[in-house]
């Protein structure tokens, strides 16, 4: 099966004529903000993947939402904190490269924790981008633990019932310009499929696995096969996945007793891609050792290309 090829999907297309508000936003964000559920929750479908563990998101994640009269672009962006360890700094470049490039930002602060050093962090950065920002408090369904001032810049969401997204889309509209559609009304995300599967297999370890492998776990889809045209095989995808780790103790971490782990996250993974691509999954997923990979300069760009 071929990857996407989203500029030749463009140059088919003839509603980029059509104009609309039109911009970038990017979303900044502390740990746990549930931005990406506010990005799944908005677009109905699941772009980015969620967890309880801070810097899930690696990579620039690019989510589209249209409705009648605009076109917002997100970009979802990894947890930026302050780190002098190599994978780290990389996370940090990516989302830091990702606000230069966006029209407006998106400050998501989590209103059930209390203030803390990121938010420090946070602010002594976006204070030096000249973009317009805007500050988001979230999970205000919960008790807040900070307070949330009142005032034109301020949005208040919850991402779980939804509850007042409508001012959210709205506050970013009134910032938006109109312009020719950046892309076609019925692309949601600019993912290729090779990225879509390995985050949904790294979310399955994220979710079983918790703070024994927080970051020492990356996922490389080796193969996808679409067999729907073979007499034997009818709408059946085929992906040969690999879950790498630091060292040969976390590799057992992820097999565990009898395989008992490693069969939680294949089953749990091959039911979530036959939702996403609506069809049958065969899904081989093994485990493999690439130790040091973190501390690989080379290896961590091109993974976080």
């Amino acid at each position: 099966m071929k990857e996407l090829n989203l500029d030749d999907i463009l140059s088919k297309t003839s509603d980029l004529t059509k104009e609309k508000k039109v911009w970038y936003v990017s979303i900044i964000w502390r740990p746990n903000a549930w931005k990406s559920t506010f990005i799944n929750s908005l677009l109905w479908e699941k772009i980015s993947i969620t967890s309880n563990i801070p810097q899930t998101t690696r990579k620039k994640v690019l989510a589209i939402y249209n409705d009648q009269d605009s076109q917002i672009i997100f970009y979802d962006t990894p947890w930026i904190h302050e780190s002098n360890k190599l994978f780290n700094e990389e996370i940090n470049n990516v989302a830091i490269n990702t606000l230069k490039e966006s029209d407006l930002i998106l400050y998501f602060i989590d209103s059930s924790r209390e203030w803390g050093k990121e938010e420090d962090f946070i602010k002594k950065l976006i204070s030096q981008i000249k973009v317009p920002i805007i500050k988001v408090y979230t999970k205000v369904d919960l008790k807040p633990k900070i307070n949330i001032p009142e005032n034109n810049n301020v949005v208040k969401i919850s991402s779980t019932t939804k509850k007042w997204f409508d001012n959210l889309i709205n506050k970013i509209k009134s910032y938006l310009k109109v312009w020719p559609l950046m892309f076609p009304e019925d692309i949601y995300t600019k993912q290729d499929m090779y990225f879509r599967i390995s985050e949904v297999i790294r979310e399955k370890v994220f979710l079983h696995t918790k703070d024994e492998l927080p970051h020492s776990v990356y996922v490389w889809v080796e193969e996808i096969q679409d067999l729907e045209k073979q007499k034997d095989w009818k709408d059946l995808l085929k992906i040969v996945a690999y879950i790498y780790t630091d060292t040969d103790s976390q590799k057992y971490i992820i097999i565990w007793k009898n395989g008992s782990l490693i069969t939680k996250i294949w089953k749990e993974a091959r039911i979530e891609l036959e939702d996403i691509f609506w069809k049958k999954v065969f899904l081989a997923l093994r485990v493999k050792v690439n130790k040091n990979w973190r501390k690989n300069e080379n290896f961590v760009k091109k993974l976080l290309k």
